[in-house]
């Protein structure tokens, strides 16, 4: 079996610009959506190649537009570029009628990525890579970048598909996920404090979590953002919030035993001070959605869990039935956390954040 694997995807890589050999591939099982495959000769690592999930992202050209377009400017002494190898035919991608949508690109050896950040130097250089990726797409023109999920972001969608997973789920799933269904109702209400309209747009990565960064094995640095499906126009809260659930929680996603979610003040505080490193770079309306951003990132993903928990599993790969509500309820958990902790954070992001106006 893993020798046809294997011949499969050689046949793949003969349609890219690289030396034509046999390779060897090693499973990357960290994402939810895609393939990945790390690529090998006898001398080590090479590339990463990915089958990009054409269920779930259905603009591939602009999917790649965008990210080829990110590509160009995340070029600086302070942050380590990722570059996407051509097709035979000049393309960044490859189309294979039966098998989808393959993208290879360079990999960058001796790296590492973390779950959790496991002290306050992760914490820190994650926030600085944050930050940097941020300073640098600030340069990019909004409108050279297509949403590749529309609305992936949008309260009110992921309201509507709720409540429509509501009236379609089967009873004894609504019974086993009640107490999930009445934090989500009263937490929607409350989110609605934030207002987007007084908010600029930026170029946004939408899938900060932490194991998104890859950190130098020698010195700890973080070197640059991965997996950027999702770059598109967003809000920086949105960054912000979505590397706080794995910044300052150091329980796994879908940990089952709540005692060991956590909201690490001194890992926040880290964070945060990473983000300060690179200098002024938010305005002060930004700042004064960053709290709420830490409580609306792990309720958004929670409740799209809990939603697709409902319709029996059809976005996410799980491993068994119940292991999106696991996620959900999880996420809600540190979602009530944040929610106990928005004064505390508030103070802190004011304190060390000096805004660009």
């Amino acid at each position: 079996m893993i020798a046809v694997k294997d011949t499969m995807l050689n046949n793949v890589l003969g349609n890219f610009k690289i030396d034509q050999k046999n390779y060897q591939f090693q499973d990357i099982n960290q994402g939810y959506i895609n393939d990945t495959y790390l690529v090998l000769d006898q001398n080590g690592p090479l590339y990463i190649l990915q089958r990009v999930n054409h269920n779930v992202f259905k603009d591939i050209k602009g999917l790649m537009g965008n990210i080829a377009n990110a590509f160009s400017y995340l070029i600086d002494t302070e942050y380590t570029p990722i570059a996407l190898l051509k097709t035979q035919a000049g393309d960044p991608y490859f189309e294979e009628k039966e098998k989808g949508f393959w993208r290879l690109m360079t990999y960058i050896n001796n790296t590492t990525a973390y779950d959790n950040a496991t002290d306050v130097n992760i914490a820190y250089e994650a926030g600085k890579v944050v930050g940097k990726f941020h300073q640098l797409l600030a340069k990019a023109p909004l409108d050279n970048y297509v949403d590749t999920i529309p609305q992936f972001h949008d309260l009110s969608l992921r309201e509507d598909q709720f409540n429509a997973s509501l009236k379609s789920a089967k009873p004894e799933k609504l019974e086993i996920a009640k107490s999930a269904i009445s934090f989500a109702k009263d937490t929607l209400e409350k989110l609605k404090v934030i207002d987007n309209s007084k908010l600029p747009q930026r170029i946004c990565h939408n899938d900060t979590k932490l194991n998104n960064i890859l950190f130098s094995k020698e010195s700890n640095k973080a070197l640059c953002l991965i997996d950027l499906d999702t770059i598109m126009k967003g809000y920086f809260y949105y960054d912000f919030g979505d590397a706080i659930r794995t910044v300052a929680n150091q329980a796994i996603e879908d940990e089952q035993d709540h005692r060991k979610i956590t909201f690490d003040r001194l890992l926040f505080e880290a964070f945060v001070d990473g983000l300060g490193a690179n200098g002024p770079f938010l305005h002060h309306e930004e700042l004064n959605t960053l709290a709420w951003g830490a409580v609306f990132m792990p309720f958004i993903h929670g409740l799209r869990a809990l939603t697709d928990y409902l319709n029996d599993n059809i976005y996410y790969k799980v491993s068994y039935e119940n292991q999106n509500l696991d996620r959900c309820l999880s996420l809600f958990h540190f979602t009530n956390k944040a929610l106990q902790e928005v004064d505390y954070m508030d103070q802190v992001i004011k304190k060390k954040l000096t805004p660009l106006n």
